[in-house]
């Protein structure tokens, strides 16, 4: 969920929080997209290292113990901060590190949370009066221990423009990704994920994620189909009585079996669905703003704004402005 069209940072250093009891995976995500050598990315690509919180040897989930590159004075020249989790979220917050990471945002890095590291900063007080998410076990925790933020339960990640956060461990591959596609754009994010093997960005939210397994053989077959065409033809008006009667179901089985399967209902799907067919066609073609929208089945160049702008806190245009190629005219604008 990006908020802010945010300068990408001049300062290239990403920095990683490491601690005793490190989160391993969320860890690895750090390292594997940002300390890899990519030199197919040229040479402004971002420098890696790993700062301390605690002093000594360390231990990460899994029994690997390890050495880092420095300890919380590597924060103070880092562009970008990660912090992979935490130990624990009933574990205290050492006040040097809250120290550190204030005085790192006052000159001016960003600071990113994957998980469970979200606590991290609410303890410093870097999301007071912003919005923020964690994986869906902890948003209960986060609200009551933090009542100045707001927290969004049902997103991948929040951009608060030098503040992001991310839900569960692998959301944080999204988050990652996003802040590639800010900083250099998105046909470099997207060469990350092809590496990754991973998609280059999910839509949606947590809960797609949660408990919303289709239960029985025979129904998964029949809504595949459905969602297949309505992706193949995203251009038709697909009400819940038409696809219910595709499915052979009635609309009120329909409606509880898609969302059962997808996390959301058919008009939320549809509109993701097309609001991604129009980024590609904004970044991948010349053609102008109406002909996007009623290619993507959303009408008219108005619809496709106020969709837009609603979604990702942008226009179409400058969209592709960033990220794709330019209109022909002002006037396709």
């Amino acid at each position: 969920m990006p908020k802010r069209d945010t300068p990408p940072s001049s300062n290239r250093l990403v920095v990683a929080l490491a601690y005793d009891g490190l989160c391993t995976f969320e860890f690895g995500v750090a390292v594997e997209v940002f300390g890899l050598a990519r030199p197919e990315m040229g040479e402004d690509w971002y420098r890696f290292a790993v700062a301390a919180v605690d002093e000594g040897e360390m231990r990460a989930t899994g029994g690997v113990r390890f050495t880092t590159d420095g300890g919380l004075d590597l924060v103070e020249r880092a562009g970008t901060i990660i912090i992979p989790g935490w130990r624990g979220i009933d574990e205290p917050v050492p006040p040097d590190l809250c120290i550190a990471l204030r005085k790192a945002h006052e000159n001016g890095a960003r600071l990113l949370s994957i998980c469970s590291g979200v606590f991290v900063l609410a303890a410093s007080g870097l999301l007071n009066g912003r919005q923020a998410t964690t994986h869906w076990r902890y948003t209960d925790a986060l609200k009551t221990r933090f009542g100045d933020i707001e927290v969004l339960p049902d997103v991948l990640y929040v951009d608060s423009g030098t503040v992001l956060t991310s839900a569960g461990s692998a959301a944080g591959i999204d988050l990652c990704l996003h802040l590639i596609r800010r900083d250099f754009g998105t046909k470099a994010a997207n060469v990350v994920a092809r590496r990754l093997v991973v998609p280059p960005h999910r839509d949606g939210g947590q809960a797609q994620f949660i408990d919303k397994a289709v239960p029985e053989t025979h129904e998964k077959g029949r809504l595949s189909p459905i969602l297949d065409r309505m992706q193949a033809t995203l251009g038709e008006d697909y009400t819940v009585a038409r696809l219910a009667r595709i499915a052979g179901m009635s609309s009120r089985t329909f409606l509880r079996r898609f969302e059962a399967a997808t996390g959301t209902t058919p008009a939320r799907w549809l509109l993701l669905q097309r609001l991604s067919k129009a980024k590609d066609l904004l970044e991948t073609s010349r053609l102008g703003i109406e002909a996007i929208a009623e290619t993507c089945g959303l009408g008219s160049a108005a619809n496709l704004r106020h969709h837009f702008r609603q979604q990702f806190s942008t226009t179409p245009a400058a969209y592709r402005g960033r990220f794709g190629a330019k209109t022909l005219t002002p006037r396709e604008a």
